[in-house]
């Protein structure tokens, strides 16, 4: 059987992800120990502590969530799991091209802190938010979104797969 790993992408995040993988993997001890370095900011406390209002910040949760998904992705590799494909969904793409050997865990988190720094600023210009919507059809999304275009924007964003559309 053939092996693809998929990586997430924003909207994963939970307080405490990762200490277990700090507490009981070199890997993920020397990848946190750098992270903070490249961060400049202790993203170790921010994951595993939180508050939760802080980590849902996007500075903050796309590099956590790209921390842990290279380290899983690191030990998976170690246990011999050789995936033929590696993909991901939005911020996961940073992931998997780590995983791929693209670039290195270093260069993926630079390039992750620069565009969760320029999301958080630019949420911040154009204010805004997601919902994924699951369980309405394609059609019904598309018609619920026009009728609520009168007092702003309101468009399907990611068409996920049946059944689960998201908005902005």
């Amino acid at each position: 059987m053939k092996t693809a790993f998929i990586f997430p992408g924003q909207a994963s995040q939970k307080v405490g992800m990762g200490l277990d993988l700090f507490q009981n993997t070199e890997i993920g001890k020397k990848y946190y120990d750098e992270a903070n370095d490249i961060m400049e900011v202790d993203i170790q406390n921010i994951s595993f502590n939180g508050p939760e209002e802080q980590l849902t910040q996007t500075q903050y949760t796309q590099p956590a969530i790209y921390i842990v998904s290279v380290i899983l992705g690191e030990l998976l590799l170690e246990k011999g799991f050789k995936p033929v494909a590696a993909a991901g969904h939005s911020l996961g793409e940073y992931s998997a091209l780590t995983i791929g050997k693209a670039f290195d865990f270093k260069t993926g988190l630079k390039l992750v802190k620069i565009r969760a720094e320029y999301m958080q600023k630019a949420g911040k210009i154009q204010n805004g938010t997601m919902a994924a919507i699951i369980g309405i059809s394609d059609d019904k999304i598309l018609q619920i979104c026009k009728q609520c275009n009168s007092g702003g924007v309101a468009v399907p964003a990611n068409f996920n797969c049946p059944g689960q559309i998201v908005i902005s």
